[in-house]
């Protein structure tokens, strides 16, 4: 099964853009569960859950529920990933999407339903541009983002207008406006996919901002990055992968995730060990950092944080919250 990850230049550049919003560096990095010292290789990799949670605790902090359609509006891809220098130096706006595609997992490589990440498909309403990530519902942030890159992007090129229409397969905000504005076009959620319908004439959009011996250069970087991903699945991603979704059922054994994974408890146990880890370190770090994720949202009782994160005793909880962040659930919700 594979690791989701997430490229340490994309998460250091969600960060930087949610510190100048006004969030706690440190805090952010404490619910997201990384350390300064891991961004400072622009190629290293973070497990896509620490993305997931800088997301979420960066949009509680600074209260912008529209948080990544921003991040994607004022961050130049180019700037961040070698993605966006490929995308520069493509021919086309068609090249362009097909090398997106090609190499969008250098930025976060996640859990697909098909092939690759996006795909063209036509139907009876016209031409759509489609994320095929899988379960995107979860955390529909990673989709709005992408989006909002994509148009961001083709606008800085000289290229606007392109967009008819975008769906979203989650539910709709409380407020659109940010969307409309954004993207310049209706905004349907709830619908039956995660796209935007295109004008086909922006297909062969000339580009080619780079002389193409950069685009060739790139190119056999990029693959040499994504040969490195192929080899680099982390058993700390997969364990927190399975972790997630069982946290609040109490069955977070060391014995039910290496089932799921299909190997010994005594495997697992050697795997995490060779990143310098053990499995009760890896399960109350992710308690961790979700249970600030939940605080800080304040939309959760203190009870039912602890529930959430696999506490059945509220007394329990409070013990291990007083020992994450040096005071009780209560003290902290009232003094932030």
């Amino acid at each position: 099964m594979q690791s989701e990850t997430v490229s340490s230049a994309f998460f250091r550049s969600l960060l930087d853009y949610s510190v100048q919003r006004g969030a706690d560096r440190k805090m952010l990095l404490a619910c997201a569960g990384a350390s300064a010292t891991a961004l400072e290789d622009r190629d290293s990799r973070l497990p896509f859950s620490q993305y997931v949670a800088l997301m979420r605790a960066a949009k509680a902090a600074t209260g912008d529920q529209a948080l990544a359609l921003g991040f994607g509006q004022a961050i130049d891809v180019s700037d961040i990933s070698i993605v966006g220098l490929i995308g520069e130096a493509s021919e086309t706006m068609l090249e362009g999407f097909a090398q997106l595609n090609r190499y969008v997992r250098l930025i976060a490589d996640v859990q697909l339903e098909g092939p690759g990440r996006f795909f063209m498909k036509r139907d009876k309403d016209g031409l759509w541009l489609t994320d095929a990530r899988a379960n995107p519902d979860a955390f529909p942030e990673l989709s709005e983002s992408a989006f909002s890159h994509m148009v961001a992007g083709a606008r800085r090129a000289g290229v606007s207008g392109w967009i008819r229409e975008v769906r979203f397969t989650h539910a709709s905000p409380d407020d659109i406006a940010d969307y409309e504005r954004a993207f310049g076009v209706p905004v349907l959620f709830s619908g039956d996919r995660n796209a935007m319908r295109i004008d086909e004439g922006v297909l062969q959009h000339k580009l080619a901002a780079r002389p193409r011996y950069a685009f060739d250069v790139l190119v056999e970087h990029a693959d040499m990055m994504l040969e490195k991903i192929a080899q680099a699945s982390t058993a700390r991603g997969e364990v927190e992968r399975l972790l997630m979704p069982i946290l609040h059922r109490g069955e977070a054994t060391m014995e039910g995730i290496s089932a799921k994974l299909g190997v010994s408890r005594q495997t697992l146990y050697r795997n995490l060990k060779k990143e310098g880890i053990t499995y009760g370190q890896v399960l109350d770090e992710l308690r961790h950092r979700l249970a600030l994720q939940y605080m800080l949202g304040r939309k959760t009782g203190v009870n039912e944080v602890g529930y959430l994160i696999g506490y059945s005793d509220p007394a329990a909880f409070s013990r291990a919250f007083r020992r994450w962040t040096g005071t009780s659930p209560g003290s902290f919700r009232r003094t932030t």
